[in-house]
Order: structure tokens, then sequence, then C-alpha cells
């Protein structure tokens, strides 16, 4: 009897349905399959992630501890209770077999999750290797034929991270809310990791450029002609005077000096690996790259694309892929697949990014049944920019125009396609400025009108969104593939950060400015890029003890300082706390006392209403829905004038005025 652990029950029975005759069966309340195949027997079962986790061997809560251990994650997490059940199936089904096989996703995840159950639970002896990228019926047949040593490299890999991961992320959050307990904040959870420290530093030093911006006013000089718009050549000019003067020296009458036109070659953008996915579709849907990456592996596990984690932009050849366009050519929605194949086109434009374990993101060419909205919406987008790989660039013109005016010169630019290529796959997606200008002719005298002075004033850096903070995180060497959207995540539960477009909450920049001043190595992204770089190094055989004792030496030298300067931290922390807080909490100024703050006020009992700053001399209070978490929009009603709260139904997110006698709120 042969033995396979797969990380989901969806790839369970990819795999099993793939290898043979397959026969569901129950061990208790869970499901796995027995295959027969000619005189072999081989039991498929499923681990659901990470069974083992690590845990402190000595109870206690003090810091630091560096003494942990693998467990069944079912021990330590109350969550993860139903764990237990397949935990059980594991070790009975598989006593006795001569072989245990990992056919968990490959990566360092999956092999440590596979890893940990065959030494653990297995006891096996005698382990080996599926490697694949997708759950198709052929190439999970490959992976079995073709199976090999069980990758013991990346296992040791992600369990150094693991380890690493735990020494930074529990130390030093220990550290964290020891100080802000010691200062009366006996309830808030507080985290900083090897990751989360770097990535809150990038925010923060945003942030305090944005505060510490001065807008500078410039002016601009426009007019019309032929009904365009055209802007003084100088650009932007740093006095009004200056501005006025440029005007004054223009005429209403306007010759055409110079018309530039230029044909340019536009390409696809490659095909996507998990970065340039999450990017897009945030772009073009408004998907958080936690969102794209959970949706993309639904799509994975139902065998439709390809294994997302991926940093590869590159379609080698022997995934087949005249195979995979016909496939799609047969779905309606993908009929140019046909016209690609007719005119020989399948060859595809690739990007310089490779990744050793798995392809770019494609699709697979299995007919997509019961997806839901937006399942089918990053499906859509991925087998486009697939199909839009083979196609020839666009061709598009620019065109620039020039106008003397009197002294002055007026420009104006135009750009339109000249051949679509790409882009009528892609065109769902496409978001590119289309302006054509009428005619022009050199030396053509032309009647200029409307001249006017913009005022305008500079802008501050942009702020982050969560997907180009993932790809800035990548940029830096920060993270990997598959951690990235989870750091941020855990930055927005701390209440570190917050908002659509991020903004660094007063209690984190309270916790960036107290590391910076006593534990700047934390937030340094050097160092942890360095630690970053000596786990790749285990996947090429290098010690893996060798990695975990250089991150563990700097970390002790971190800690050294907390101990003696917790009452100091935890004041700090405190502080920044209440002020987030109190700007959470203040909704707007009190329509009756006018110099008042209406705030929400939650009682000892739980109960949460509206009330004003100057209580009691000001009685104004409204009533707010109960046992459920209530914030502050910044904006006003349309109808009243009076200020609006927001929380969320069923992930639904209800936004009123407070106002009761509003109607329209």
């Amino acid at each position: 009897m042969k033995f396979v652990v797969c990380e989901k029950p969806n790839a369970a029975e990819k795999v099993a349905l793939a290898l043979g005759k397959a026969k569901k069966r129950k061990f208790g309340n869970v499901s796995y399959w027995e295959v027969e195949e000619g005189q072999e027997k081989i039991v498929v079962v499923s681990a659901v992630g990470h069974l083992y986790t690590l845990k402190q061997k000595e109870k206690g809560w003090s810091y630091p501890v560096f003494d942990v251990e693998w467990v069944p994650s079912y021990e330590v997490d109350k969550d993860a209770q139903y764990q237990k059940a397949y935990l059980e199936a594991i070790k009975n089904l598989s006593v006795g077999a001569e072989e245990h096989i990992c056919a968990c996703d490959y990566d360092t995840e999956g092999s440590l999750i596979g890893y940990n159950v065959l030494r653990f639970a297995c006891k096996s002896k005698r382990m080996s290797r599926m490697k694949f990228s997708t759950l198709t019926k052929e190439e999970l047949r490959d992976a079995w034929r073709q199976r090999g040593e069980m990758d013991l490299e990346n296992a040791l890999a992600g369990e150094a991270r693991h380890i690493l991961d735990w020494y930074y992320g529990i130390n030093l959050s220990r550290a964290l809310m020891a100080s802000i307990r010691k200062a009366g904040a006996a309830r808030q959870v507080m985290s900083i990791g090897r990751v989360q420290g770097p990535a809150l530093a990038i925010l923060a030093k945003r942030e305090r450029e944005i505060e510490s911006f001065v807008p500078q006013p410039y002016w601009e000089v426009w007019c019309k002609a032929k009904g365009i718009e055209f802007q003084n050549a100088h650009g932007r000019y740093l006095k009004k005077e200056e501005a006025e003067a440029a005007v004054a020296s223009s005429s209403e009458r306007g010759i055409v000096k110079k018309i530039e036109k230029k044909e340019q070659q536009s390409g696809c953008e490659p095909p996507f690996d998990l970065t340039s996915l999450q990017l897009e579709a945030y772009k073009v849907f408004g998907f958080d790259p936690k969102a794209t990456l959970d949706i993309a592996q639904q799509l994975y596990e139902n065998a439709l694309i390809s294994y997302p984690r991926t940093s590869s932009q590159k379609l080698p050849a022997k995934l087949d892929l005249k195979k995979i366009l016909w496939a799609l050519s047969k779905q309606e929605a993908y009929r140019q697949a046909s016209v690609l194949l007719k005119e020989g086109k399948t060859k595809p434009a690739e990007g310089k990014k490779t990744d050793p374990a798995h392809p770019a993101i494609h699709p697979t060419g299995e007919v997509p049944a019961g997806l839901d909205e937006r399942q089918a919406k990053l499906y859509d987008l991925i087998v486009r920019r697939f199909l839009a790989c083979f196609e020839e660039p666009a061709i598009r013109e620019s065109q620039k125009v020039v106008i003397e005016s009197g002294k002055q010169e007026y420009v104006a630019m135009g750009v339109k396609t000249k051949k679509e290529g790409w882009m009528r796959i892609y065109r769902p997606y496409v978001k590119l400025e289309e302006k054509e200008l009428p005619p022009f002719a050199e030396k053509e005298s032309v009647l200029l009108s409307d001249f006017r002075i913009e005022e305008k004033m500079t802008q501050p850096p942009k702020r982050y969104t969560t997907a180009s903070l993932v790809a800035e995180l990548e940029r830096r060497g920060l993270g990997t593939k598959a951690t990235r959207a989870t750091i941020i995540e855990t930055l927005f539960k701390r209440g570190y950060i917050d908002g659509k477009s991020i903004k660094v909450t007063p209690f984190g920049l309270a916790v960036y400015d107290l590391l910076a001043k006593l534990a700047p190595q934390i937030l340094d992204e050097k160092l942890t890029r360095e630690i970053e770089e000596e786990m790749e190094k285990i996947k090429d055989g290098e010690n893996e003890k060798k990695a975990i004792d250089k991150g563990k030496e700097v970390l002790k030298k971190i800690l050294a300082g907390f101990e003696a300067q917790e009452s100091k931290i935890g004041g700090v922390l405190l502080s920044g706390l209440k002020s987030k807080e109190e700007q959470e909490n203040t909704i707007g100024d009190c329509p009756s006392c006018q110099n008042g703050k209406l705030r929400i006020i939650k009682m000892k009992d739980g109960r949460q209403f509206v009330g004003c700053t100057n209580y009691p001399s000001c009685t104004a209070a409204f009533n707010l829905p109960q046992k459920v978490k209530i914030r502050a929009t910044g904006k006003k009603c349309q109808h009243c004038g009076m200020p609006t709260v927001s929380w969320y139904s069923a992930r639904k997110k209800i936004e009123v005025c407070i106002n009761p006698a509003c109607k329209k709120g």
C-alpha cells in the first residue's frame, strides 16, 4: 500500500481520481480515497493546512523564550479542533504503508506541511514527492509516475522560517504587550515581527512625509484652438506674475509651428506572477491582495488555473501551450484562441522573472462550472492575459502640435490606437487613454481663445494601497509571495494602519517612533532581507541551524534593552493608543453647543451612544446600534449635514446619519 497526503480535500479528490479507479471512504467524519491501479493500492488523505504548529515547551508568559517544539495545531489553537479528526485519520490509515508520498503544494509551506505529517504522524522511513503546478488529471499522473525524493531542503527552509517567525513574533509581541500592560492597557493585543516591522516603517515614513509636506502654489496657462485644450509650453509657473505676463504676451491668432507624429509598438504585459495578478485585480476589480490569493487558490483547487504562489513570468513550451489554446477555443468566451492557432501565434511574450518551482499563472483549459461572481472575474482576467501574450503588439500613435502665439508657445498632445493587437483580447481591462486631435497643418493660422490661468497646489506623496504595498515589499525583498498580504492584514488587525488608502494611526506611529528610537533593528529591512537570504540558502543545502542561530542572536540583543525600559515604553504606547481611540471615536462637531465634539461613548456594560465632549454642560446625545463596532466616516449627511457613522452587518457596510429626525440620512 502507498499512502499519499495532500494539502486540502479538493486536491486529495483530484489526485485520487487522476491515479486510477477511486472510491470515496470515511474514517469517522473524515473522507479519504482508496485507489486501485493495477496491483497497487493507494490511499489518498487530506491534511487541512498546517496540522502541526510550534509551541513553547515550558509554560509561562515571559520573554525571551527560544525553546519550542512541533505539536498538533489543535492542542494550541481552539479554532483548529476540527483538525484532530484529520490527524487521527492520517495516523491510522498510514499504518503499514511501504511508501509515504507528499502531494502537497510544491513550495516551502506545502513541503513543510507534508514533511511534518509524514515524520510525526506517519513515522515515515521512506518519503517521496509528487511535483505539479496544476491539478489536471494528466499532470497529476505524470507527477505520480515521476515522483522523486522528498524535497527536504524546501521543508527545512520552511521550518527555519516558522521558527524564526515564532521567535520574533512571540518575543517582540510579548515585550510590547508587557510594556503597555504595565502602563494600564490590560486588554490591548499587540504584535510585531520580522517583516511586520519593516512594513510598518515603510508606511510610517510615508505618513511623516505627508504630515510634513507643505503645499506650494503654482500656475498653468491654457487656451483653446479648434476646441482642444493647449497648455503653455513653459509648464508650471512658480510666480503668478510670470503666468500673467505669458498671457499678456500671447496673441489670439497663432501659427502652427510644429507637428510631430510617432508610432510605437505597445506589447502586452507578461503573464501573471502572483504580485502582478494582485496589482491588476486590485486595479480593475478592487480586490485586496489577500482576497485575490484566496480566489486564485480556489481556482487552482478546481483545476482551472496553475499554482498561484509563483514569481515566474515564463510559460515554458513543456506546458503544451497549443493544447491549452485549443481547449480554451472550445469555450464560447475565448473563441479568439482558435484565431491564434490558425495564425500560428503560439509563442507567448514573457517577462524576466522566474521561479524554479512553478511557471507563470495560466489557465489549464478545463471548462469552469459553478463559479461565483468573484471567481468568474478573476478567471476571466487570467485567461485574457494568457491569450493576450500570444497576440501581436498594439500600435499606438502619439501626436504633438505646437502653436506659436505672440512670444509664447502652446502645446497639445494626442494619442490613438492604430492597431489593436493584443488589446482585442484584453480589451475589458485595457485602461489606455485615447485622445485624437483634429487636423492641423504646419504654418496654418489658427484662432486661439479662452486664455486662462489655473492656480494649483503641489500634492504630497500618495499613500500606499494594499496592492501597491505588496508590490513595494516584493521590490525590497521583504516577506514572501505567500505571506505579504497576510502581514499587511495583521497590521490592520492590530490597529497600526487604517483605510483603503493606507494611513498609519496615532497608535501605529507611536509603535514606530518607539521602535525607531529603542530597537531600530526591528524596523531594519536590510537585516530582515539578510535573514530571508539565509533561509533561501537552506534550499540550496546550507545548514538550517546556521540561519536560525543568526536570527536568534540578533533578536537577543534587541530584547536585552526592553525589560529595563518597560514603564517608559508602555507610557509612550498607551498615549498613542488613547490618541488613536479618540480619533476613531470623534465623529464631528456638536450641533447644540457649537464648540464641543460628538464622540462615540462606550459604557462598561457594553452600551454605546453618541455624546458631546462638553457633557454635562451639553447633553446632546444620539442613539447607536448595539453590539456592532461603530466607526466614524468623517463625512456629513448630504440631507441634514449631521455626521454619519458606519458598521458592518453580514459583511455588508452600512452607513447612516446619526440624526433620528433625518428621514433620508
